[in-house]
């Protein structure tokens, strides 16, 4: 079963334990994810110019809508103002910033109406983020830049957060999505033909959780949770921020949630920087998981 737990009380280390049984943990804006709200309009509306971000879809033509994406997204993630906001929202959350490792924010967006569902605004199909190489001790961090409705959202699928599923992950590895896929992105207009880890065999997507976090609010999530995004049809593109966090101790202890049907190679631990100066994770935990991931020891 998963829980919906608003605002806990909780230390860090019993928010991760509640995160890695499947539990989604949601609170409410604040001064610094405000100030992250505020940062990411400007930089939108800046590119998107005198049109409204949420409707330009309906005025513009696709291929120039990817563009100008493929020039925003990158932007965004590399500005320096992130990594100073991201550690202030992680402190505000009671995170210890010499033990907690975060990895760069991404700006996501998904367009109504399947306006464009692939590359660089790519809809996800239902997925946990440890088939593409992430540790299963990841927690991911998401926040609504706009409003968002059930209808614009994402969808949790509980029952699979104890059963295992069929999938692609075998065929991937992090290293080689890298160097040959992730920076096509934007050329993926109408069809994506690059070879992600899909369920293959078939999934109930009922029942299923959605949660709507208000503007600046925040939902927090394992990376092992099976989620999908949902089909928009609010008639306005969602723009939202995702960042991924780890527990330096969680990582060398392998403390998380249960390998259920993970068989990606590679590691995504060497995007992490430690919270509190930016520090990269050390190379020999990152390299513990270079190979097939590996069971854990519950939390």
């Amino acid at each position: 079963m998963t829980n919906v737990l608003s605002n806990p009380p909780f230390d860090d280390a019993t928010r991760r334990a509640y995160l890695y049984r499947g539990d989604v943990l949601v609170y409410g804006a604040g001064p610094s994810t405000l100030a992250l709200v505020e940062f990411t309009r400007d930089l939108v509306q800046e590119a998107f110019g005198d049109l409204d971000p949420e409707l330009a879809q309906h005025t513009m033509d696709v291929h120039e809508y990817a563009a100008l994406l493929a020039e925003l997204k990158p932007r965004f993630i590399h500005h320096p103002r992130c990594k100073e906001l991201l550690p202030q929202i992680l402190s505000e959350r009671g995170c210890d910033l010499e033990r907690t490792y975060f990895d760069v924010p991404r700006l996501r967006t998904s367009t109504s109406d399947d306006y464009l569902t692939t590359g660089i605004a790519f809809a996800f199909h239902p997925h946990r983020d440890t088939w593409y190489s992430a540790p299963l001790c990841q927690t991911n961090w998401w926040m609504p830049v706009y409003p968002a409705t059930s209808d614009n959202v994402m969808a949790f699928h509980p029952k699979y957060m104890t059963q295992g599923i069929a999938n692609g992950s075998y065929r991937y590895d992090y290293v080689e999505w890298n160097r040959t896929s992730r920076k096509d992105a934007a050329k993926h207009v109408g069809t994506d033909t690059r070879d992600q880890p899909t369920p293959e065999e078939p999934i109930e997507l009922d029942p299923q959780v959605r949660v709507v976090p208000e503007v600046g609010g925040m939902m927090v999530f394992s990376g092992n949770q099976l989620h999908s995004s949902v089909p928009n049809t609010s008639g306005r593109t969602r723009f939202s921020i995702d960042f991924r966090v780890v527990d330096i101790d969680d990582v060398a202890a392998r403390r998380g949630s249960p390998n259920l049907d993970c068989r990606c190679t590679g590691t995504t631990l060497r995007d992490f920087v430690r919270a509190s100066d930016l520090a990269p994770m050390p190379e020999e935990l990152a390299a513990a998981y270079d190979g097939a991931a590996v069971p854990v020891v519950m939390a």
